[in-house]
């Protein structure tokens, strides 16, 4: 059965994960223009909190995040929901006990407006649903909520809309990850300001815990990351510690496409200059794999193969466990990919390199120069052409360079090679799962299904159709076998379960970054922004890929000794694998 035009257009939007979405300005007045109590900054400046404090005002949050989602009035746009956090913060503050903070939260509620009677009511759809919302902490055993404030709590909840109205989130048509409209990024407020640090942090939790479709697969205790991150965070007292520590909490969800963007300047290490190296973590040692500058780095007495074990006195295991915190990854293989990236970064001139090469331990002084005139590698494909023929009877194509028109050209070149290796160790410069996957199947195949949230109920996330290939005329008769590894990340994790559903495809390399999915942009406190996958893309089967990654069929991780003796294992198996009988 062909594909509609309306369907393969949805699809080819689906797939551009890394792309974002822009924020339309609605022109039509509403409550963010008319309420300016607070647009010079909060008037809340905090010096230290109690663990009373602390523990009022993670269920501030909760009770801010949950009203803001559910109470008729807020999800209408009647009130400024940021504004009103900061008038009732204060009090909650100075409540003495977890007591007087339920009388104070009851009142806000009270005080918001009588919740209407929905006319048709939403409901939790259970046949279908693959997360539902996590509401214990108002109903179940352990609620430390009073009655009257779970009375609120679970009238708003009960009284919910159908409609599936929202003031602060959409979703993109045909798609569904949410669009965090109406959050104000507040970019002219001065800091260190506690009220609105604490705000990022509220916005951002609760913007996880009720429309990030991993929130499952976090691998974290996210209340313990909330009741630990409001000291950090709102306690800072200058805005750099502020984004480096709303950096920290950002990390915690282990999603790759999440981070703290437009303020990587100031995660570890931090400096304009940078040795003239290329390095990777291989075997779990920094190895150098390449120069950044051929020239300055041949020059720079450290050769291709060199461990670097230390860098101005101080271990790599030091700093990488320093810097950890502050790297958002999906997996550890993606975390230790990013901080290779920038690992001899710092301030320019002379730096003390200690490394081990096959020689022995060495230490000598290597220039760090501006990182203007050193090139980095974000891919691990071969050198050359999109096309390239190995062989008479092995066919080449890697995906940062290819186009979708030139597909068919390709297929014509490789017509009768014994094998074809698609190298997606990068980031794939044109979509083509469909293009390209459709030459490798003989019949309708599945591939995934998406999960998307529910505007009607907050938390909860619902499996969606799952998506095929169908085949084409001219199909490839050769074996099939797809390179991946670290680099390897959303749309060409995706483009990856694709191609891989080929009758003589199989997936050759190691761990890839384990982030799928459309992202959303979350605004935040300080013109700060940041980023979560906002659709949840599983097997047909309802295994996950998030954090998993692409699981090769085929285990092939890089050796110091490979790297050393210029071999590319990963291809190399593939060519051995094609060449089997």
């Amino acid at each position: 059965m062909q594909m509609t035009k309306k369907t393969l257009h949805l699809i080819l939007i689906l797939c551009f994960f890394l792309h974002g979405f822009a924020f339309s300005k609605n022109d039509k007045k509403n409550i963010l223009d008319s309420d300016a109590e607070f647009n010079n900054g909060s008037h809340i400046m905090l010096e230290h909190l109690t663990e009373n404090q602390i523990e009022n005002l993670v269920l501030l949050s909760k009770v801010w995040g949950f009203v803001k989602y559910h109470h008729p009035i807020i999800t209408t746009g009647q009130l400024h929901w940021d504004y009103a956090l900061f008038r009732v913060m204060p009090k909650i503050l100075a409540a003495p006990d977890r007591d007087a903070a339920n009388a104070i939260l009851h009142m806000w509620i009270v005080n918001i407006g009588a919740v209407t009677k929905c006319q048709s009511c939403a409901s939790l759809k259970i046949a279908d649903i693959q997360l539902q919302p996590r509401l214990q902490w108002i109903n179940g055993p352990s609620s430390s909520l009073n009655a009257s404030l779970k009375s609120d709590l679970v009238e708003i909840y009960l009284n919910r809309s159908a409609a599936a109205e929202q003031f602060y989130v959409a979703q993109t048509p045909g798609i569904g990850n949410p669009k965090f409209i109406h959050e104000l990024d507040y970019n002219n407020i001065l800091f260190p300001d506690s009220g609105f640090q604490l705000l990022a942090l509220f916005r951002f939790w609760n913007i996880v815990e009720y429309w990030a479709p991993y929130r499952d697969q976090i691998g974290e205790d996210w209340d313990g990351v909330l009741r630990e991150s409001i000291v950090k965070v709102g306690l800072a007292k200058e805005r750099a510690t502020y984004q480096l520590e709303l950096m920290a909490v950002i990390a915690r969800i282990n999603d790759t496409h999440a981070n703290l963007w437009g303020s990587l300047s100031l995660r570890p290490p931090v400096g304009f200059c940078s040795l003239p190296i290329i390095t990777r973590f291989i075997e779990g040692r920094a190895l150098v794999t390449d120069y950044a500058n051929n020239e300055i780095g041949k020059e720079s007495g450290l050769q291709v193969g060199d461990i670097i074990e230390a860098i101005d006195g101080n271990s790599v295991d030091n700093l990488v466990r320093t810097w950890r915190p502050y790297y958002a990854a999906s997996n550890e293989a993606t975390r230790l990919r990013d901080i290779a990236r920038g690992l001899s970064v710092g301030n320019c001139g002379l730096t003390k390199v200690k490394f081990q090469r096959k020689s022995g331990s060495k230490e000598i002084l290597v220039n760090r120069v501006s990182t203007t005139i050193l090139r980095s590698r974000t891919t691990h494909d071969r050198a050359g052409a999109t096309f390239q023929l190995l062989f008479d009877d092995i066919a080449y194509i890697k995906l940062s360079s290819i186009r979708q028109a030139d597909i068919d050209g390709y297929l014509k070149m490789a017509a009768g090679t014994k094998g074809m290796i698609i190298d997606i160790r990068n980031y794939p410069s044109d979509f083509v799962p469909f293009a390209l996957g459709k030459h490798f199947v003989d019949k309708p195949t599945e591939f995934v299904r998406f999960t998307v949230g529910d505007l009607s109920n907050p938390g909860s996330f619902h499996w969606g159709p799952l998506l095929k290939i169908d085949p084409h005329p001219q199909q490839y008769e050769g074996k099939v076998m797809i390179l991946l590894d670290e680099t390897s990340q959303s749309q060409a994790e995706y483009t990856a379960m694709a191609l891989r559903t080929g009758v003589r495809a199989k997936v050759i390399g190691s761990t890839t970054a384990g982030a799928d999915g459309n992202v959303s942009l979350i605004p935040l406190p300080g013109g700060l922004t940041s980023k979560i996958s906002g659709i949840g893309v599983f097997y047909p089967d309802k295994r996950p890929t998030q954090r998993i990654g692409i699981v090769p069929d085929i285990e092939v991780i890089p050796t110091i000794h490979g790297i050393r003796a210029g071999l590319d294992e990963v291809l190399e198996t593939a060519i051995v694998e094609i060449r089997k009988n």
